[in-house]
């Protein structure tokens, strides 16, 4: 009898965690662990990337997206943040940087000193470099930042007890001059 339960509770188990889907972050413009076209960096146009997300968390009540280039020549350089992006959205369109990020959602500075994104641009000659776009899933709607730029370790520390579950996507980009 206690082997049958067991074996039910387990089925059980694996039945509830099959519906739950890997939260995910994509790009109609590059790939996980492809190179960001040259039009998305500071050498080229400059514009922010189109970003979309599924199996969103049922209890989320917002969304915080950043940009961190994680190559140690850059020492965790903050390309884009957007806090306060509401739940019931699922994509940002290419270019919204700047004007047409959905209401309520707010653009901090980026380590250019500049509010908004700030595509890739690494040192010549220091190899490929990591951009990483993590959006987070957060259980608060709003957070309340009162500074116009954030580090990303900084970013850690606000975030905790908040995050209900994160993604990735990888970009990666090379200056070769």
């Amino acid at each position: 009898m206690k082997k049958i339960l067991t074996l039910l509770l387990m089925t059980f188990s694996v039945l509830l965690c099959h519906g739950r889907e890997k939260f995910t972050l994509t790009s109609t413009n590059f790939k996980n662990g492809g190179f960001i076209p040259q039009r998305f960096t500071k050498y080229g146009e400059n514009i922010s990337p189109q970003l979309s997300w599924s199996n969103v968390p049922p209890s989320t009540q917002s969304f915080v997206i950043s940009c961190v280039d994680t190559n140690p020549v850059a020492n965790n350089w903050v390309h884009w943040m957007i806090i306060n992006l509401p739940a019931n959205i699922s994509y940002i369109d290419q270019g919204a940087s700047g004007g047409s990020l959905p209401i309520g959602a707010k653009e901090l500075g980026n380590s250019f000193g500049h509010i908004g994104y700030g595509g890739p641009k690494p040192p010549n000659k220091t190899g490929v470099h990591n951009y990483v776009f993590t959006i987070y899933a957060l259980n608060v709607k709003n957070l309340n930042v009162s500074k116009r730029y954030i580090p990303a370790k900084k970013l850690t520390i606000l975030l905790r007890g908040k995050v209900i579950r994160k993604a990735v996507l990888i970009g990666k980009y090379e200056q070769k001059l």
